[in-house]
């Protein structure tokens, strides 16, 4: 499962989205990030799952590492979908004992299945497309208005995007341990909930300490570079808009307005 987690992840391909300017890409997320609450409807999902199925296309990224992604979740839907099943009032459609499933507790549960998939595939999109240094400068080019107020724009999208880039590092070493310690006789798949979470220690404790001293190297290196952010500071690729940034903007507003139109409609 740790190998399934794709988000944070960078894929190198020649695409349209991959050409795209950051701030393109993370505005376009957003907007389809929105477009999936507007939606509630099958016609309405229809037209989300054929916008995703063009975007995915357009990355030129495999979907079998696409979805690979969602293994990571299956845990997690399976609890949201069983929830909304059982605990939505209305109209019963089957009873066991003090259990019972509605029909308004499928259709919620169908939502909020689709909603939460669509949320996963959506952002590893932009994320499979983007750079970490793309990710920094398009967020602190968007946030850069907040200067105004005295808000450190630059760090936050240092330390975000350094967060994100951690991700599949540490998934990367959170593997190399468990295989590590499994060699030795670790097991981490039999015994009680408590005697599992016992059997995490011996990866949780290098993990931890793993992470520190990369946090430490990186800080190193930043300093030893003379690196300090601000105002000040220049970029070796200015972000600029191009002709393709602009059309997609514009396919991203005809977008939402089938779904704003789709939602007053109540389609």
């Amino acid at each position: 499962m740790i190998r399934d987690i794709t988000i944070g992840q960078y894929y190198p391909a020649k695409s349209v989205l991959h050409r795209l300017d950051p701030r393109t890409k993370f505005l376009g997320t957003l907007g389809f990030l929105i477009s999936v609450f507007l939606f509630h409807t099958f016609l309405g999902y229809a037209v989300a799952t054929a916008f995703l199925v063009a975007m995915i296309a357009i990355s030129k990224v495999p979907v079998k590492f696409m979805f690979k992604g969602l293994k990571a979740i299956v845990m997690i839907l399976l609890i949201t979908v069983v929830f909304n099943i059982i605990l939505t009032p209305g109209e019963v459609l089957w009873r066991f004992g003090i259990i019972k499933v509605t029909r308004e507790g499928l259709v919620l549960a169908g939502r909020m299945a689709i909603r939460l998939v669509y949320l996963v595939i959506g952002s590893s999109i932009m994320t499979l497309t983007t750079t970490p240094n793309q990710l920094t400068d398009g967020l602190e080019r968007l946030l850069r208005p907040l200067n105004k107020i005295r808000v450190p724009v630059h760090e936050i999208a240092m330390m975000m995007s350094i967060a994100l880039r951690f991700i599949p590092i540490l998934l990367e070493e959170t593997d190399k341990i468990m295989k590590a310690q499994i060699a030795r006789g670790a097991d981490f798949e039999n015994g009680n909930l408590i005697q599992k979470a016992k059997n995490m220690v011996p990866i949780l404790v290098p993990l931890f300490i793993s992470a520190f001293r990369r946090a430490n190297d990186l800080a190193m290196a930043m300093e030893a570079r003379c690196y300090h952010g601000g105002e000040h500071r220049t970029q070796m690729k200015p972000l600029h808009y191009e002709k393709r940034d602009y059309a997609a903007y514009g396919i991203l507003v005809a977008y939402l307005a089938v779904g704003v139109a789709f939602r007053m409609a109540g389609l």
